[in-house]
């Protein structure tokens, strides 16, 4: 038990350190959650006997026999470029991000009481971003550098009713740091830095119509920050303004429907969809305690539409100890021109995965391998912007990961 304290302690640490990045789920939304979870396109949520359903299905966690930890690491490297036009939609400025590779980890603990009850815990990120661009670029009047550190800790209790029947429910401590960087007035540089602590919850059932078919539901409840920031403005004359500022960041909730079947003892597919409420997302305000520049605060407008993301997964078992996994996925792109911005310059996204796992009774160990096909973005300038409009192109993301368990 001490072992395994120190070592989710050790996992918060990691989350919070690590930058993820937005090239996961269209919006800033992650679920790379898993090695497993990436190489079945994150069509996961009727794993047998894997700690990481606590992140794709609470549900199934009764799905695990005795106790096991897990522990998962996901390598993103996002790529991508843009061009910005002038109201003649003649090309100005041309570009493209700073790479900013990123970690996605994951900690999983789950553990059987009886043959009806179970309890675990898991730490993963759900949100998170970061783009970057250059500092005397046209685009930086709208922002430069963008990051979002999300992690959730999500305790959870699951009960198995019958052979058809079991549900779960549990709560989320989320973390949240945002950081925000652009030059206002095109030339001088600004940063709004803050975090917070909310609180939000989680349920999900699943239902087996026979060996071979299996339905399961999750809801998780949106979160919302109120968070306190620090703004700084470096001026030209080498001195710096800074100011307390108040905003809102409101996490989206969400409706995940997935659908499992077996073909055989080896052979499983999965079709899962997501249903993501980023209309929540309407607006992005941050106000001052003391005026800028004659501004009272940062306002943007965003008004971003709800959208889904679909998955297929599939796994067979090649032997008792290997088996291979494939996955698709598609992602709508919900935001709308005159919302859109340079925080996240991404539009509809298309994976691509393919993993590996070897297994025994007391441990399992997989690895994968992902593509992400990312489209380009059509941008409206808005006030203080030096550009009328640009567009993101040639976008794309390269995924790693690999997920260690141990069975008790």
């Amino acid at each position: 038990m001490f072992l395994k304290k120190h070592f989710t302690i050790i996992g918060l640490a990691c989350v919070l350190s690590v930058p993820a990045v937005d090239a996961g789920a269209e919006g800033f939304a992650i679920n790379e959650w898993s090695a497993e979870g990436v190489a079945m396109g994150g069509a996961r949520m009727f794993a047998e006997n894997d700690a990481a359903n606590i992140a794709y299905n609470p549900a199934s966690i009764t799905k695990v026999r005795g106790e096991a930890f897990k522990q998962s690491a996901v390598y993103i490297s996002p790529h991508g470029k843009y061009t910005a036009y002038d109201a003649t939609g003649k090309p100005i400025d041309e570009g493209k991000n700073v790479v900013h590779a990123g970690w996605a980890p994951g900690n999983y603990y789950v553990k059987q009481l009886n043959d009806k009850d179970w309890i675990g815990v898991g730490l993963f990120s759900r949100f998170g971003m970061i783009s970057e661009f250059e500092r005397d670029s046209k685009v930086a009047s709208n922002a430069f550098f963008s990051r979002l550190n999300g992690a959730s800790l999500t305790p959870t209790y699951a009960r198995k009713f019958d052979n058809k029947w079991s549900a779960a429910v549990g709560a989320e401590v989320n973390y949240v740091g945002l950081e925000l960087q652009k030059n206002a007035l095109g030339i001088i540089p600004t940063q709004t830095k803050g975090e917070s602590w909310a609180l939000g919850w989680n349920a999900a059932a699943n239902y087996a119509f026979d060996s071979k078919n299996e339905i399961g539901l999750v809801y998780r409840s949106k979160v919302t920050h109120s968070m306190e920031a620090d703004f700084k403005a470096y001026m030209v004359n080498g001195m710096s303004i800074k100011r307390d500022a108040y905003g809102k960041v409101t996490l989206p909730d969400s409706w995940a429907i997935g659908y499992n079947h077996k073909f055989d003892d080896r052979t499983r597919v999965e079709l899962n969809g997501t249903y993501t409420k980023w209309s929540t997302y309407d607006a992005l305000n941050i106000t001052f305690d003391d005026k800028f520049l004659g501004q009272s605060g940062s306002y943007s407008q965003k008004n971003w539409s709800n959208g889904w993301r679909y998955a297929l997964g599939v796994e067979h078992k090649l032997s008792d100890k290997y088996t291979i996994m494939g996955g698709y996925a598609y992602d709508e792109s919900v935001i709308p021109f005159d919302g859109a911005d340079f925080i996240v310059p991404t539009g509809a996204r298309r994976t691509y995965s393919l993993g590996f796992q070897y297994h025994d009774k007391k441990q399992t160990l997989a690895m994968t391998l992902g593509f992400i096909d990312i489209d380009g973005l059509s941008i409206k300038g808005h006030m203080g912007d030096t550009y009328d409009t640009a567009r993101s192109h040639d976008n794309y993301a390269k995924v790693v990961g690999i997920s260690y368990q141990r069975n008790f």
